[in-house]
């Protein structure tokens, strides 16, 4: 054995510090809590933010804009991803279930068919919206489309 490899007993070290128990722990008189004010106090606690009576950040950073209440979000599905299903799964009416177990849509999402890409499929596709252009190209091909009705 010598000073080189020398190793404290296993737990006798990391502890953490005791805490309020006398001055001889180093930690007594204020217990690490400083001199008078609310946290010095037991009990205290503050507001998510709360920046010790200055202005909290987001009070000082300006706001902009404007988040309409009444937007309504589509999930996009590109007439590309319907033509690969129609080959993939060989199907020739597509619908929200038909998009829910192939993955592309969660479960209470309304959808959208964009018009992205090419469709050579027959399909007949129902959805909550469709662009003018996916229209064109689902009807240019043969197929139909059908608009539900959104809750």
């Amino acid at each position: 054995m010598k000073l080189h490899n020398l190793k404290p007993a296993p737990g006798s070290k990391g502890r953490e510090k005791r805490i309020g128990r006398g001055e001889g722990s180093g930690h007594g008189g204020t217990s690490t809590r400083g001199h008078k004010g609310a946290q010095a106090r037991s009990g205290y606690s503050h507001k998510i933010g709360f920046e010790g009576g200055q202005m909290p950040l987001q009070r000082r950073v300006p706001k902009f804009g404007f988040k309409n209440p009444n937007r309504v979000e589509y999930k996009g599905i590109n007439v590309a991803v319907l033509q690969e299903l129609a080959e993939k799964a060989g199907v020739s009416e597509i619908n929200l279930d038909i998009l829910r177990q192939a993955g592309y849509i969660s479960k209470n999402e309304l959808v959208k068919i964009l018009g992205n890409g090419e469709l050579k499929a027959k399909v007949e596709v129902s959805a909550h919206a469709f662009s003018k252009s996916a229209v064109e190209k689902i009807e240019a091909a043969g197929g139909k489309t059908t608009i539900i009705e959104q809750r």
